[in-house]
This record gives C-alpha cells, sequence and structure tokens, in this order.
C-alpha cells in the first residue's frame, strides 16, 4: 500500500471515529464518561487535522475551492425555506 492510500484510509477511519464519539458523548448520561469520550474526541480531531496538514504539504489531499458568498447564500437559503 502507497503512503498516500494509508493517509488517505486513515483520514477516513479518523472521520468514522469522530462521528462515533459524537454520538457515544450525545448519548452518554454518565460525566464522567462524556467527559473521557470527549478527551479522547478531541485528541482524535486534532490528530485528525495534523494528519491532513500532512497528507496536504505531500500534496495527497487538495481542499475543494472556496465558495464565492453568491453561492453561500444560495445554499444558506434553500435551507432556511
Amino acid at each position: 500500500m502507497q503512503e498516500k492510500e494509508m493517509v488517505n484510509d486513515l483520514l477516513n477511519q479518523l472521520k468514522s471515529s469522530l462521528t462515533t464519539y459524537a454520538h457515544a458523548i450525545s448519548e452518554s448520561s454518565n460525566p464522567q464518561l462524556r467527559q473521557t469520550l470527549q478527551q479522547i474526541r478531541n485528541n482524535c480531531e486534532t490528530f485528525q487535522y495534523d494528519l491532513y496538514k500532512l497528507a496536504e504539504q505531500k500534496g495527497f489531499y487538495h481542499a475543494a475551492q472556496k465558495a464565492e458568498p453568491s453561492e453561500i447564500m444560495q445554499v444558506r437559503s434553500q435551507f432556511m425555506n
């Protein structure tokens, strides 16, 4: 497996983990468990961002172009109606 594939695979796994942590946090009624899950999620988010920056530096990942203000307003109006 090439480095690019490994990095992209790990980024996808981290995204999935972050979603799972969010669900677990929202369903947790135990304050200690909730706090622990939040700390784990925060660490996972930091790692995901650091890995994303590495992938971007190596040319493995190219972010989408920024949307124009008119495009943002169009999408926003679709969700507001």
